[in-house]
Order: structure tokens, then C-alpha cells, then sequence
């Protein structure tokens, strides 16, 4: 269990990532319109958070301050800025999103309207983040999303064709009914979900808050291999749940009660609510990483104190800019925007935002000034690059098929 407890940091901000309301939605309607085809985007995804989270992980470890305090000491105000900028309107949007969706869940659970919910979930999410210290909220919200296994074990109680599902992954092509257009702009959206930048920002932030010194190496690398692969891991299970149920049925999904559907087909009332208690404390796991985040890269880059490991008085401003989050994010919401429709929008505007954070991660991890002998590695830099350019390309093409398919359409 020790152990256990030791990676959940990876658990919350994988989960928070990978499975937020946005991508339980997003994988659905991928499974149910284009099978596991885009299985490989998710795969390339788990791989490149794990490069970068990896790197941010160790920035903190050895400098003791997190990525994005040393990324504005290091680039300057202006890249800072922009930085800033960008990675707090996708958290701003996800935050909105994550309340919407603890409340979407519990009008599952209850059939209350969700709208009723919001000021619940807001209350919450604002009690935890003030109250519970860092270490037995990462460790509770972390392993209760755990319960999102439950779609993995519904997709072998579902009995589908392996061979079927293998083919899809392994000879990936556009169906008759859809366009190649559409393929690749939820080929970007899913890379953008995964390669999310509140991720890495709230990972090393959390490496600060739990004190990780160079000692903790390993476990910054136990908690990026063993975390990320399984936000990716749930990711799937919840694409092969869609295309064994909800593809040959034609159903599209819009609604989080249709995520639900192959989980009760396969499981009924029991697995019905795992699910819902997975998607609670995934979509509330979530909420507090990109609140936090919010917080974290606002007190980092003007330089306020901060951090759950200080009171609120000692770091009021960090605290007060993530009450101003949580107010912004409920004042969208109660204008009665979807908030299922906010994430997938926020995902794909991450993609746009991803060279300006994964840029100056690249940079400052190679910097002996603050890593000392513990910069890349030739073989991390390569991948580094390499992932540099298909995020360049992801980020210029996200924007032109958003509109060329009316946003997947």
C-alpha cells in the first residue's frame, strides 16, 4: 500500500488528464464513430507526456522549484507571459468543465438537473483545496478514480471480437461515413488531452509540494511509468467500450449518460455505480489539479508565496486567485453552456498552446545552471525534438480543421 501511495501523484495528474469529463466524452464519441483507429494517438500521447513530465518531474527534484518558476527565471518575463497566458485560459475553460462535470455525474446519480449541482461541486472543490493537505488529497482522489478500471472490466465482460478490435488498432482507416478531416481533428484533440499543460505544471508543482529532493528520482520516474501509461490504458478501454457497443448501433454520443451505457450493458446496476463514483473523483481529482494549477503558475510567475504545504494566511494571493478560478469557471456554467462541449474545446486549444510550454521544459531541462549533472540525456533531447515537431504540427493544423469540419462534426 506504501508503495502505492508513492506513485499517486502520477494516479491524480493521469487521471486528471486523461480521463477528465472532456476526454471520458471525447474517447466515447472517437469509439463510437471511428472504433480503436486512433488507438495509436493515444499511444503516441502516453509516451510524450511521459518524456516531458519526466523532465519537469526532475527540474523540481533537483532545483527544488517547479518548472514554471524556473521557466520564468530562465526565459524571461515576456516567454513567461506568454506561457502564462496560454496554459491559464485552457485552465481556466477545463476548471469551468470539471465543475460542470462533477455536477453531470451526480445528475446521473440523482437525476437532480446538474445546474443544481454546480454550487455543490463548487463548495466542495473549494473546501478540499482550503482544508485537506496536499498529501491525502492526491492519495483519496487518486485511487477513488481508480474505480474508472470499471470500463476495462466491462469491455471484457462485453466479449467483443480481439481480432476485430486488434485489426482497428494495428491497420487504422477512415470509415465510408466519416471524413479524413474529421479523423485528424480528433487525432489532434486526443494528442492535446493527453499532452495537456497543467499536467506537467501540476506535477512538478505537486514534486515541490511533497519536497522530492534528487534522492527521489526513482520515484518521480515510478510515478510518470506508472501513472500516465494507465490514464492512457482507461483512455482506451473507454474507446473499446464505445466501438463494441455503441458503434454498430449507430449511437452517436453526446451526453454522459451514453458514456455510461456499454458499462451498464455489460456490468448492470453494480458497475452502473463504480462508474459514477469514478467519475465523481475523476472529474473532482480534476478540478483540483487545474484549480491548483491555476494557482500554482499564477503565484510562480509573479513570484507570490505559495503552495498547500503553507496556510492560506501565508499565501493568501494563491489562494485567493484560485477562489477567482472557481468563481469564473461557476459564472460560465450558470450561463448554461455544455460543459462537455467546454472541454473539447479546451483540448483542442491545448494542442494549439503546447510548443509554448513544452518548448521551455526542453530548454530549461538542459540547463546545467539549474540541473546540474542532470540534464538530458542526447537520446531524451532527440525524442524532445522530435515531439517538438509533431507538436508544432499539430499545434498549426488544429485551428484550420477545427473549422474545415465544424469543430468534428
Amino acid at each position: 500500500m506504501k508503495r502505492l501511495l508513492g506513485v499517486a501523484l502520477g494516479i491524480l495528474t493521469a487521471i486528471g488528464g486523461f480521463v477528465d469529463i472532456g476526454d471520458l466524452v471525447t474517447n466515447a464519441v472517437v469509439g463510437s464513430r471511428f472504433g480503436l483507429s486512433l488507438a495509436w494517438v493515444v499511444l503516441v500521447g502516453v509516451v510524450g507526456i511521459c518524456l516531458f513530465a519526466n523532465m519537469s518531474g526532475r527540474v523540481a527534484a533537483v532545483s527544488g522549484r517547479a518548472t514554471f518558476e524556473v521557466i520564468r527565471e530562465r526565459m524571461g518575463a515576456r516567454a513567461g507571459l506568454a506561457n502564462l497566458g496560454a496554459s491559464f485560459l485552457i485552465n481556466l475553460m477545463t476548471v469551468t468543465a470539471e465543475i460542470g462535470g462533477i455536477a453531470l455525474a451526480l445528475q446521473l446519480a440523482s437525476g437532480v438537473a446538474y445546474l443544481l449541482w454546480v454550487p455543490v461541486a463548487l463548495l466542495a472543490v473549494w473546501l478540499v483545496i482550503w482544508w485537506v493537505k496536499f498529501k491525502i488529497m492526491e492519495n483519496v482522489t487518486g485511487l477513488v478514480g481508480l474505480s474508472l478500471v470499471v470500463f476495462a472490466v466491462a469491455l471484457f465482460l462485453l466479449k467483443p471480437d480481439w481480432g476485430a478490435l486488434a485489426s482497428q488498432i494495428f491497420t487504422p482507416s477512415v470509415s465510408h461515413e466519416e471524413k479524413a478531416g474529421t479523423y485528424w481533428y480528433y487525432a489532434i484533440a486526443l494528442f492535446g488531452a493527453a499532452m495537456t499543460p497543467y499536467e506537467v505544471f501540476f506535477f512538478s508543482s505537486g514534486a515541490v509540494e511533497e519536497k522530492w529532493k534528487v534522492k527521489d528520482l526513482a520515484q518521480s520516474r515510478l510515478n510518470v511509468l506508472l501513472g500516465f501509461p494507465l490514464g492512457g490504458f482507461l483512455s482506451l478501454a473507454i474507446a473499446g467500450c464505445a466501438a463494441v457497443v455503441l458503434l454498430p448501433a449507430g449511437i452517436s454520443v453526446t451526453t454522459l449518460s451514453q458514456v455510461a451505457v456499454p458499462v451498464a450493458q455489460a456490468g448492470g446496476q453494480i458497475a452502473l455505480a463504480v462508474l459514477i463514483v469514478g467519475i465523481v473523483a475523476a472529474t473532482f481529482g480534476a478540478a483540483l489539479e487545474t484549480t491548483l494549477s491555476s494557482g500554482y503558475t499564477l503565484a510562480q510567475y509573479f513570484g507570490w508565496s505559495w503552495g498547500k504545504f503553507r496556510r492560506p494566511a501565508q499565501a493568501a494571493r494563491f489562494h485567493m486567485s484560485m477562489i477567482v478560478v472557481l468563481l469564473a469557471g461557476v459564472a460560465v456554467l450558470m450561463t448554461g453552456v455544455d460543459p462537455i462541449l467546454v472541454t473539447e474545446y479546451s483540448v483542442v486549444f491545448s494542442a494549439i498552446a503546447l510548443p509554448l510550454t513544452y518548448l521551455p521544459i526542453l530548454i530549461v531541462a538542459n540547463d546545467p545552471q539549474y540541473m546540474g549533472e542532470h540534464v538530458n540525456k542526447r537520446p531524451v533531447n532527440i525524442a524532445g525534438m522530435v515531439y517538438l515537431v509533431i507538436i508544432l504540427v499539430a499545434s498549426i493544423a488544429a485551428i484550420p480543421l477545427m473549422i474545415a469540419t465544424g469543430a468534428g462534426a
